[in-house]
């Protein structure tokens, strides 16, 4: 007497994956060239990339208003910022270099419901970015920030328009010193 292979389930079922993973169509995703974002205009931000603490420029030895984390994304591409304030205000943003319009853009998201989106260049050193704001009850505003290295940190700034850049009012002044646990 002859034995009888038995075929188990999972032994059909590897087979017909097998199957039919060879009939599936192959679609290669070539990697991003390392150096596709490796310009000296890419790379003019990278002193903000890192894990930072925020103080109010005008008390910056008092407690910590906020921290920010800043990382390189889409392989250096782009760079992504996570702002957690310490009174609850988160904010998101992308800032990236435009090579097509040879400027920088920030796209900034809060979970207060605001959108600004803003743009500019490295002007004496430091980056200038300006454009809409977008406010959760409704209202436009214009506003203008600047990022500049000092010292060993970034100092941002901000001027507010309210009546369409005829008159600006200052938003903000707020400088970053890498944190320590």
């Amino acid at each position: 007497m002859k034995p009888t292979t038995r075929r188990t389930f999972s032994d059909a079922g590897a087979a017909l994956v097998l199957a039919c993973s060879s009939l599936a169509p192959v679609h290669a995703v070539a990697a991003p060239s390392p150096s596709a974002c490796a310009s000296p205009d890419n790379r003019r931000l990278d002193f903000w990339i890192g894990d930072w603490d925020a103080f109010d420029a005008d008390a910056p030895r008092d407690a910590a208003i906020a921290r920010a984390h800043v990382d390189p994304i889409a392989a250096g591409c782009a760079l992504h910022e996570l702002y957690e304030q310490s009174d609850g205000l988160i904010g998101d943003s992308i800032l990236s270099f435009d090579p097509v319009r040879k400027q920088w853009q920030q796209t900034w998201v809060t979970n207060h419901g605001s959108l600004m989106v803003i743009a500019g260049n490295f002007t004496q050193g430091a980056l200038v970015l300006e454009g809409e704001v977008h406010l959760a009850d409704g209202r436009t505003v214009l506003q203008r920030i600047t990022w500049k290295a000092e010292d060993d940190g970034v100092r941002e700034s901000a001027v507010l328009s309210k009546d369409g850049g005829a008159s600006w009012a200052p938003a903000f002044d707020v400088v970053f010193r890498k944190h320590r646990d």
